[in-house]
């Protein structure tokens, strides 16, 4: 039996069938036998019934950092997730499928999109089909040499559910079992890692963990008693001693928690609640034993409230943040001018989504740098900065109220929906360089004090509580805070705020801002921010096995923007060879590099559909441009 290095699979169903119950017991088995994981859930904004997909991709060899097509397994379900994905399968996959449905047909499926709909009775009234399950699996059977791994779903639960007299009623609930368990078999995973993924998933729920074992093992048997498991991973060669398994919320939270933060404000909303949820069920920290207090998590009426809230914490010296996606920024924008106009050291964690309005909810984007590069009215100083993986999402979020504080400004850490809901394999941070600076935080003083003393590029900020007496306004103020318009008061204490900025230029170091990747000599730049990271970074292996050799600049800090060293990397490079990668329409990125630089990225490979670049995709794309086309626009992904 030949074992593979990697494979990518699918698991879909309806909205609230257990999908993610699936999708957390195949990642913690994986992670369990040390394979390197990366999963990205795809869904529609709908609680029960709508069409959801884990995409995951494992690997012996290395930790992924892209999701890529074609893939090699699916995990069905329903009859919806078949019709959806099998385009997307390669040659001798395999369909892990309900063989109850196999008369169900394309026209009994109200809830997929129309389009999709229509573009599927082309293709079959191309192919000679009927609509049927049957007829696909039979079709793509004989095509594609595809493995059709059949199993009855409702016969298989009801006759295990008898054994064990589970209610008829309860057993429905057990589908994701019998999926994850065919798969299992079909990867070959261990039975310990079997074992250790549903103990995790039902902790302290005796009799769901016996349940789920129960099917999940006669489901495995099943499936390799009758196939030669040709999808079979070899032994993990990585070499990490400890890793973790987390969402990029969970990874920005738990980075959060280090930073020291003691109040975090949010409105629910997608993608950005989960993180606030997971603050939540953190909220007393204690380390060996030694309580070291509460992080207050709010939730409040509305956004608007929330950054209210968040900059009334951060003036009384505590850690503060709020969390959001755009919408929701949208009402803060107010809030934000009022930090900025009184220096508040306040952090909003944005998770982008698809826009404008509503827009797409539950999928992604990076549509909205340049809001929040100028979000609200005036001019005043604000750091933005972006991670582009797990682990640098978590240290990033230590270093976004590190330099809040330091400049006495509010930070923006600008994130994605891709980031925030992908789960990933994720090496343990190391803390031994981590370092907590508060600035110029005064904790004790007596009688009226200058809170925005010109005689400072960073004045001392003395805290509400601390015994100082200060003022703030939303209006211009003098340096003690009181209202004053005067034109030569005005100038003063406008230019000294706006100095800042060019103070965190002339101190963060560029380094720290933007990163070169790849090989010195190449003769194609790829340039992009946020979650394109990992599979820029894919992409350029891939390439360079093509014989083209390629390096990615990943652009961190978008204000302030390192410009010396992005106009250094950017004029190495022949300009129809430099390549801006992003997920919006404007390439909105390559608008600021023009911006800072005068160096103008002239081709560039955009996606808007809400889904991910995915490795297969931008390889491909990359090859058109140096083929002669000046812009590729992508939309792989149902």
């Amino acid at each position: 039996m030949n074992m593979r290095k990697e494979v990518s699979l699918i698991v879909g169903g309806p909205q609230g069938a257990g999908l993610e119950t699936t999708a957390q017991l195949l990642t913690a088995s994986l992670a369990r036998m040390r394979y390197g994981v990366i999963s990205d859930r795809e869904y529609f904004s709908n609680i029960v019934g709508r069409h959801s997909y884990i995409h995951l991709r494992a690997s012996s060899e290395e930790i992924p950092r892209s999701l890529t097509y074609p893939i090699q397994i699916i995990g069905a379900m329903d009859h919806e997730t078949v019709f959806t994905h099998f385009g997307d399968i390669e040659a001798g996959g395999a369909i892990v499928y309900d063989l109850s449905t196999e008369d169900k047909s394309l026209d009994n499926i109200p809830s997929m999109e129309k389009d999709l709909t229509s573009r599927l009775r082309q293709l079959f009234s191309s192919l000679g089909l009927d609509g049927s399950i049957r007829g696909l699996i039979r079709h793509v059977s004989s095509e594609m040499k595809v493995l059709p791994v059949a199993l009855n779903y409702p016969e298989l639960i009801m006759r295990i559910a008898e054994k064990i007299s589970l209610p008829a009623a309860q057993a429905p609930r057990y589908v994701s079992a019998v999926v994850y368990g065919a798969i299992a078999a079909l990867l070959g995973l261990s039975f310990n890692g079997i074992d250790y993924a549903i103990k995790m998933r039902f902790r302290e729920r005796g009799d769901i963990v016996s349940i789920n074992r129960m099917i999940v093992g006669e489901v495995y048997q099943m499936v390799k008693d009758k196939y030669d498991l040709p999808f079979s991973l070899q032994p993990s060669g990585l070499d990490h001693s400890e890793i973790m398994v987390v969402s990029g919320n969970d990874s920005i939270a738990m980075g959060k928690i280090v930073a020291g933060l003691r109040f975090q404000s949010y409105y629910p909303i997608t993608p950005a609640a989960d993180e606030s949820f997971t603050l939540e069920a953190n909220e007393r920290i204690s380390v060996e034993g030694v309580d070291l207090g509460a992080i207050t998590v709010l939730q409040t009426e509305d956004e608007i409230a929330a950054m209210a809230s968040a900059i009334g914490a951060a003036l009384t010296g505590a850690r503060a943040a709020t969390c959001t996606s755009g919408p929701g920024f949208s009402l803060m924008v107010e809030g934000l001018g009022w930090a900025g106009m009184n220096e508040v050291p306040v952090v909003v964690t944005y998770y982008q989504r698809g826009g404008p309005s509503t827009g797409q909810p539950t999928r992604g984007s990076q549509s909205d740098l340049l809001f929040a590069l100028h979000a609200s009215h005036g001019e005043f100083p604000r750091i933005v900065i972006t991670s582009g993986d797990h682990l640098e999402a978590f240290y990033d979020s230590i270093e976004a109220f590190n330099l809040a504080e330091r400049y006495q400004m509010p930070v923006i850490h600008l994130l994605d929906k891709f980031l925030a809901n992908s789960i990933a394999t994720m090496p343990l941070p190391k803390l031994d360089h981590v370092r907590i600076e508060r600035g110029k935080l005064v904790k004790e003083a007596v009688g009226e004090r200058k809170r925005f003393d010109s005689s400072y590029p960073i004045p001392p900020r003395y805290l509400l509580g601390s015994g100082a007496i200060t003022y703030h306004a939303g209006d211009e103020h003098d340096e003690m805070g009181h209202i004053d318009e005067d034109p030569e008061n005005r100038e003063k204490i406008y230019r000294r705020r706006m100095e800042k900025l060019r103070l965190a230029d002339e101190e963060v170091p560029e380094e720290k801002r933007v990163f070169y990747y790849g090989d010195e000599a190449a003769e194609v730049l790829l340039v992009g921010w946020g979650f394109v990271k990992g599979v820029a970074l894919d992409a350029i292996e891939e390439l360079k096995r093509d014989g083209i050799r390629a390096a990615y600049m990943h652009l961190k800090f978008f204000s302030p923007f390192p410009s010396r060293f992005a106009k250094k990397m950017l004029e190495k490079f022949e300009a129809g060879k430099v390549i801006s990668v992003e997920h919006n329409y404007l390439a909105q990125a390559a608008v600021v590099v023009k911006i800072h630089t005068d160096v103008k990225i002239e081709r560039n490979i955009v996606k808007y559909t809400g889904r991910p670049i995915y490795l297969s995709e931008l390889v491909g794309a990359v090859k058109k441009i140096l083929g002669g086309e000046r812009r590729v626009v992508l939309t792989h992904g149902p």
